[in-house]
């Protein structure tokens, strides 16, 4: 049984008035550890028929057995596996991957033939030095002359046992001590046992082998019998080594996590060797996290301040207002409530207070300081309703307001600025030019969430202060605390009915504060939405970015496609690769944009506007990351994996 046969091989390009025939009815039969020259000129088909035996390329019609097996109908993958476990390729321009160096590049048959790192490395070693490349181990293509070139390309072929040596033009790109050398490597491989297969248009070359097969014009014209004779360049040959493989060690772990480990190494080289192109790719990706990460920490920051505020006022609350529902305008100057209101409103259930209030601005003094501030004329229940405790002293009572008592309460700045040292406590201070007592001090407030001061205030009783300086008719607005918020909705119902019922008419606007804290919150996170979806854009504009580079990328590369699908590459390493590329991308600006956008964060803050940052945002923006580079690297590597190798091979 032959090692190789061929029968009626028919390959075709092209259809219908298009069609040109390559190879025509050819019929061949080669037995194991035959050296064989294929001749013929340029266009006889030859390399055409190099790539059918060698399983790059399939007939169009006709039968190839290998070793008895009818391969014609084999898939890629078994395609692969019969390059990788049987053939070993020596091309006429070497087809080195220039991202690697010279062992590197024996050691790609074996990566796909899962070889353990230190096995491949030893063999490759081995077999480089053998061919005198043992000083050159570390050097890249462009490092090397190209018969040593060539020699790093015939070690390749060796890497798995390279049973069947397919050698297209091996000297076309040497000169003639190079070219001497190579086939005095070939003729030693023929005598170990290898079937050489040499396809060239050289007749001298050709008179090496035992037997040679003249092509022209996509036929076989003669096919002679084989005559296995040593040549005169067979002598005295200095290459000892037998290099059919062994049986390899086995991997500690799974053949997946093998894949995966080898192809993310393969993707850090190509990245490496193109770090220029990795820097720009890596730019679309961290502007488009970084911009979400920021924009989200701004929002959620605004959010905060908004909500804050409207809590400092007082969540279990209902503010009432004169004028009509939808009117902008309200205050004390719109006739409207009056201070009857408010006890109406004190006898309703669920209500700890209703108290009515005033504002006006105010000059304080004591001895010789002067500190201008607001005065808030309120009730004695208000520390209760807003939650604002006295630091020192107490508020004033229901007595008191009841008794037009000429006292006040400080806010914490008013106090500080005005007393200082002093202790405030039983002191007097004018308050426009009236005498009041000073009973207590609240505790620290802080900022608002519009950045004023809360702590800028004087509270006095309303009927004290209304009586002498407000001087007011009617209530600016009444402040209502609830004691059940569960019960807020009934309660504002309650209050509404109660005042037009008084009114006779709805002229007054009622203000849940609970709905609002919830309408706040819900516009708020509209608002965030909006920037992360405006952020967002950019995210994808780099995603995009990084599916556009990797289409190039595998334009460019479309030769090392070529080469590893050669060497015995599946179609899902080649994909892994890409894909993995377009991942490590990914991933790393994802890293980076999380630094920059925190960053950046953290310096708008310092100059003053609010920033929050949260887990979940930056998770969600480095998995959009992530999955960008999977959804938008996905396309580049199934182009790649589809590539024919007889095509890619042929590419520049």
């Amino acid at each position: 049984m032959s090692l190789i046969e061929l029968s009626h091989i028919y390959r075709y390009f092209g259809n219908g008035e298009n069609r040109v025939t390559v190879l025509n009815d050819i019929n061949l039969k080669i037995d194991e550890g035959e050296f064989v020259a294929i001749i013929g000129a340029s266009g006889s088909g030859k390399t055409t028929l190099m790539n059918i035996i060698g399983c790059l390329d399939k007939p169009t019609s006709g039968i190839y057995k290998f070793e008895g097996k009818n391969i014609s109908d084999f898939n890629q993958d078994e395609l692969s596996k019969l390059r990788r476990e049987s053939f070993g390729f020596i091309f006429q321009n070497y087809h080195l991957i220039h991202s690697l160096s010279a062992i590197e590049n024996v050691e790609v048959p074996s990566i796909y033939a899962y070889s353990a790192k230190s096995e491949r490395r030893k063999r490759a070693s081995e077999i480089l030095s053998s061919f005198g490349l043992g000083g050159r181990l570390d050097f890249y293509p462009s490092q090397l002359s190209g018969g040593q070139q060539q020699r790093v390309s015939i070690s390749r072929a060796l890497m798995n046992g390279g049973k069947i040596i397919l050698a297209d033009e091996p000297t076309g790109a040497l000169d003639s001590k190079s070219g001497e050398d190579v086939m005095r490597y070939l003729l030693e491989l023929s005598k170990q046992g290898h079937t050489v297969i040499l396809i060239t248009h050289d007749a001298k070359v050709a008179a090496h082998a035992h037997r040679i097969i003249e092509m022209k014009d996509g036929r076989v014209l003669s096919n002679p019998t084989s005559k296995r004779q040593q040549s005169d360049n067979d002598k005295n040959t200095t290459l000892k080594p037998s290099f059919k493989q062994k049986k390899s060690a086995k991997i500690p772990f799974g053949l997946f996590a093998y894949e995966i480990m080898e192809a993310v190494n393969m993707a850090v080289k190509s990245l490496r060797m193109n770090i220029f192109r990795t820097v720009l790719t890596l730019l679309g990706i961290v502007i488009g996290v970084a911009s979400v990460i920021a924009m989200l920490g701004i929002g959620d920051g605004a959010k905060r301040d908004v909500l804050e505020g409207i809590s400092s006022m007082g969540t279990n609350m209902i503010m009432v207002f004169p004028g009509l529902p939808n009117s902008r305008h309200g205050g004390g100057s719109v006739e409207t409530l009056v201070l009857s209101d408010a006890d109406a409103i004190n006898a309703l259930p669920n209500i700890i207070a209703a108290m009515p209030e005033a504002r006006r601005s105010v000059t304080l003094r004591f001895n010789n300081n002067d500190r201008s501030t607001n005065l808030n004329a309120n009730s004695w229940a208000y520390p209760q309703v807003r939650e604002w405790s006295v630091a020192k002293g107490v508020f004033f009572t229901k007595d008191d307001e009841q008794n037009y008592a000429k006292v006040v309460v400080l806010g914490d700045s008013v106090a500080k600025e005005l007393f200082g040292d002093i202790e405030p406590i039983g002191k007097y201070v004018l308050v426009n030019n009236i005498m009041f007592q000073v009973i207590g001090v609240m505790s620290k407030k802080g900022a608002s969430a519009m950045g004023d001061d809360e702590d800028d205030v004087v509270f006095t009783p309303y009927s004290t202060g209304n009586l002498h300086i407000i001087g007011q008719k009617y209530l600016r607005n009444i402040r209502i605390g609830v004691e059940d918020t569960g019960k807020m909705a009934q309660t504002e119902k309650n209050i509404r009915e109660l005042l037009i019922e008084r009114h006779g008419t709805e002229d007054f606007r009622v203000l849940n504060m609970t709905s609002l804290m919830e309408s706040m919150e819900q516009t708020q996170n509209t608002f965030t939405i909006l920037l992360g979806s405006i952020a967002a854009i950019s995210l994808l504009v780099g995603g995009i970015g990084v599916m556009n580079i990797m289409l190039v990328s595998v334009t460019e590369r479309t030769k090392e496609i070529g080469i590893r699908v050669a060497t015995g590459a599946r179609r899902r390493n080649i994909m892994q690769q890409f894909l993995i590329e377009a991942l490590i991308v990914s991933a790393f600006g994802g890293v980076i944009g999380i630094l920059f956008g925190t960053g950046a964060g953290l310096i708008i803050e310092y100059f003053g506007m609010s920033v929050v940052f949260s887990i979940t945002p930056i998770i969600l923006a480095f998995s959009c990351a992530f999955f960008t580079g999977l959804i938008f690297g996905f396309l580049p590597a199934r182009k790649a994996a589809g590539l024919n190798p007889v095509t890619a091979l042929a590419g520049e």
